[in-house]
């Protein structure tokens, strides 16, 4: 079981980098690396909505569910 995070496809969708989606939230440019590529263990929910805010998304835009 996995939660995978669409942080890749959402950026290319927005046309947007990971700098500039970093100066828009206020996140470190690591910290949005490390949920990029699945390293992240846990988001807070107002990081999760800064992320929805600067993508005009919903969170399920973002994570997806991968049972077993």
């Amino acid at each position: 079981m996995e939660i995978r995070v669409n942080l890749d496809r959402m950026l290319l969708e927005r046309r947007m980098t990971l700098t500039e989606l970093s100066e828009q939230v206020g996140i470190t440019i690591a910290n949005l690396s490390n949920l990029k590529t699945g390293k992240a263990k846990a988001v807070r929910f107002t990081t999760l909505a800064a992320l929805c805010q600067a993508l005009d998304c919903q969170p399920a835009d973002l994570l997806e569910f991968i049972p077993d």
